[in-house]
């Protein structure tokens, strides 16, 4: 260290003023570290305060953010002047806030819990509307929603299984909900694939059908259970998709089938004679009487 005494000179290297018996700072001044007495070094060195414009001294602590620097007790809200020294804080157009002004003017409200939702917290949004991630529950099982899909209805939200328990239509046969399409029959709903003939169990969805006893059954087994069959061909006799059909005493017959037994021309429309179980024409009535 290098001894200094009363014969040397020792002064500012601003002000050239004798620092003996004084405060002093040393600093950079390019050829070393100089010695400053306060004044100076205050005047040259120190920063000036964004809030009050008046220098931040040696001795004062100094805050700095965003390329500007305030004296603590200027580092202040403000909206509610509170200190921000220790406290989180953010900037709005400049002005310094803490994080309850800021919340309270910018941030949005839960319309569940009606507490702000604080910045960096997981959120919902939906409707124009904010709720806290812990806020956003279904209303009939009071679990939260998440991320996971809903159903609105009206001002209330649903989770998918409750909203099916609620108010989707069950299938009459399965007794499951019935998300999306779906037949009616009957006034009640059905899944398509499960409404079915009760003969063979084909779907019926999009094909012509009838019903015996409130019990849906297709053309085909209808006609083979419960149709009369025809005298001729001795298949079933439905009358469906606009068949025409002859019926005589306790026999019927298909339009095209009612033909004369002998010569096996059309009766439709003319006279006929009933032989026993034959039906004849004119003609062969006559000959068949000679």
């Amino acid at each position: 260290m290098e001894q200094v005494t009363m014969s040397d000179r020792f002064d500012c290297d601003n002000c050239k003023e004798s620092l003996y018996g004084r405060k002093y700072i040393q600093a950079d001044g390019g050829e070393g570290d100089n010695p400053y007495c306060i004044p100076c070094y205050d005047s040259l060195f120190a920063n000036t305060c964004d809030e009050c414009k008046e220098l931040i001294g040696h001795d004062a602590r100094e805050l700095f953010y965003e390329d500007r620097h305030y004296h603590e007790h200027c580092f202040r809200c403000f909206r509610c002047d509170r200190s921000l020294a220790d406290e989180p804080f953010t900037s709005q157009d400049e002005a310094l806030l803490c994080n309850d002004c800021y919340c309270n003017e910018f941030s949005s409200k839960c319309v569940a819990c009606d507490k702000t939702v604080m910045p960096g917290t997981r959120k919902l949004e939906y409707g124009g509307s904010t709720w806290h991630e812990g806020c956003f529950i279904c209303h009939s099982c009071e679990q939260p929603i998440g991320s996971k899909s809903f159903i609105p209805d009206k001002d209330e939200h649903y989770c998918v299984s409750c909203y099916e328990d609620k108010f989707t239509p069950r299938c009459t046969r399965c007794k499951k909900a019935l998300a999306k399409g779906g037949v009616t029959y009957r006034d009640e709903p059905w899944h398509k694939e499960c409404f079915v003939c009760t003969g063979c169990k084909v779907q019926l969805a999009g094909q012509h059908f009838t019903s015996r006893e409130d019990n849906p059954y297709c053309l085909k087994c209808f006609g083979s259970l419960y149709s009369k069959k025809c005298e001729a061909c001795s298949k079933p006799i439905t009358g469906f998709g606009g068949g025409k059909y002859i019926s005589f005493e306790e026999r019927q017959w298909h339009q095209p089938c009612f033909t004369c037994t002998e010569c096996s021309v059309s009766l439709v429309g003319a006279g006929f004679f009933p032989n026993g179980d034959q039906i004849l024409c004119r003609d062969c009535n006559t000959n068949s009487n000679l």
